[in-house]
């Protein structure tokens, strides 16, 4: 499988750092048409880096990351390539998943873009998406998905939401969106609350039915269903007047968010345990967040 998939492996790459280049052109465009006089805000990148087990060279990507901007208080795009070898933690989670063979051959390569957005005007919902490929000597898979996370809903922009991802998801399987709209209302839900985070959106693991052509293209569209679902919310809302009880709101909203990332997301977990740059992963927090 190695051979085989080294071409696959570098044009999911490829992939994942072209959708990163046009969504980061999207969001400056954004900050470009935004309100107000203050400088339109644009993003910084830096070069991540994973350790490896011996000190050796085990991948890395980008992280770009915009604050204080006329749209966008904080937004995070970053892209990955890592490989090396998963650690006792990363191989029993694998294995209780059902991976075969991790224990006695624990390499892995795995590809992906993360995104987390929190706005600036409180009436503009933040939202996270993400695809990725995984990759062992034994087993490949895709994941990912997109969830809307307003503090003030909007039922219209719930709607466009899911609209333009089951649009996407209707297009290579009628079944996907059900399925994966029921995955992500159980993902994205936070036990100790009892709630949601947001609004839902699809969430997807493990995908491999075994044609890699027909999961990869599924995986592209989702990646591809990102902007026309959330820039028409933010073009909608970004002008909307707000004030301290719209900003109380927004700020408690952002620490259930922080509470989910912390405790309960599983990239969050796994790039922790593997060695990844702590920033990156840890960029999904909000810049500011508030607990009654």
């Amino acid at each position: 499988m190695t051979s085989d998939f080294d071409t696959r492996k570098a044009e999911a790459a490829t992939w994942f750092r072209s959708l990163r280049d046009a969504i980061v052109a999207a969001f400056e465009a954004l900050e470009d048409a935004g309100p107000g006089e203050a400088p339109a805000g644009r993003f910084e990148v830096s070069e991540t880096r994973r350790a490896g087990a011996a000190g050796e060279d085990a991948g890395g990507g980008l992280m770009s990351v915009m604050r204080c901007g006329r749209v966008f208080e904080k937004v995070g795009v970053n892209v990955s390539t890592v490989h090396g070898q998963l650690g006792a933690k990363a191989q029993a989670a694998m294995a209780a998943r059902g991976v075969p063979g991790i224990a006695e051959d624990p390499r892995f390569w795995a590809s992906g873009i993360s995104l987390v957005a929190h706005m600036q005007n409180p009436h503009v919902p933040a939202v996270h998406m993400n695809t990725r490929m995984f990759w062992t000597p034994h087993a490949w898979w895709f994941g990912g998905g997109a969830d809307l996370n307003p503090c003030i809903d909007y039922a219209e922009d719930t709607a466009h939401f899911h609209a333009a991802l089951k649009a996407a998801c209707d297009a290579h399987d009628p079944g996907f969106y059900t399925r994966f709209k029921d995955w992500a209302d159980e993902y994205f839900f936070v036990p100790h609350r009892g709630r949601a985070r947001g609004v839902g959106g699809v969430f997807f693991d493990d995908l491999n039915t075994g044609d890699w052509d027909a999961d990869f293209a599924f995986t592209k569209a989702v990646g591809q269903a990102f902007l026309p679902a959330f820039v028409p919310l933010v073009e909608r809302r970004h002008a909307t007047a707000w004030g301290e009880v719209e900003r109380d709101i927004q700020l408690v909203h952002r620490g259930l968010y922080a509470e989910y990332n912390l405790v309960y997301d599983r990239g969050t977990k796994f790039g922790l345990e593997t060695g990844h740059d702590a920033n990156a992963v840890l960029m999904s927090l909000p810049p500011l967040a508030k607990w009654i």
